[in-house]
């Protein structure tokens, strides 16, 4: 038996564009950043701001 590596894709992220005001709920990020073509968002930092995520492999080839 033999141990199987799992190389998991690094994720990059960047400012929405079109998320306004203070980002208070995870879905509501995920869902605009669904919509400018991310796979995913969170909000984060002290002003609240969402973030949208993609694999760094796939944000680089967009």
């Amino acid at each position: 038996m033999g141990l199987t590596a799992v190389a998991k894709a690094r994720e990059c992220e960047t400012l929405s564009q079109f998320f306004k005001g203070l980002c208070l709920l995870a879905d509501n990020c995920a869902y605009a950043c669904q919509k400018e073509g991310f796979s995913g968002g969170h909000c984060r930092g002290f002003r609240r701001r969402c973030f949208c995520t993609k694999d760094c492999e796939s944000f680089f080839l967009n």
